[in-house]
């Protein structure tokens, strides 16, 4: 690692600590030619899997646009954004176990309606109405029917 302050090839580890709940280390750092100390952050580098979008062109998948749909689709209701991060990093996770090399947008976003409805129906509603391409009020009705019989189930 080369130092910041003097531009020396050689530096030395002082401490190493895990971060983010162990998805990351942290690494103090001493440079053997000037003694200035400075810290590291280490991450891993997995690559997600390109998205098949439904004109069966191939886009790489990005995560800030994920996580804009599933804010966009929680806007004004009451959400954490530990929940909406929580959320993401469990998609995320899915995609990076599928071991897929692509996967459908059909895919991703039955997932994120899966995450929705578990955070705030009304979200998942917002969300299901623009990724299924709702048509009329009827579309609506039939599936917040379908959340209602799952709903009810659920409490039998």
């Amino acid at each position: 690692m080369q130092c910041p302050f003097c531009r020396a090839d050689d530096t030395k580890v002082i401490d190493s600590r895990l971060v983010a709940d162990g998805e990351q280390v942290r690494r103090r750092r001493e440079c053997v030619s000037c003694a200035e100390r400075f810290t590291t952050y280490e991450t891993m580098e997995l690559s997600l899997p390109r998205l098949i979008k439904r004109d069966g062109s191939c886009v790489q998948f990005r995560e800030e646009k994920l996580r804009a749909g599933i804010l966009r689709a929680l806007e004004k209701r009451p959400v954490r954004t530990e929940q909406v991060d929580a959320a993401v990093n469990r998609i995320l996770y899915r995609l990076r176990a599928s071991g897929e090399r692509e996967i459908e947008t059909q895919v991703l976003g039955e997932w994120v309606m899966t995450e929705l409805k578990a955070l705030d129906e009304i979200a998942y509603v917002r969300f299901a109405s623009v990724y299924r391409r709702f048509q009329d009020v009827n579309e609506f009705r039939e599936e917040i029917a379908r959340l209602k019989d799952v709903s009810d189930e659920t409490h039998e």
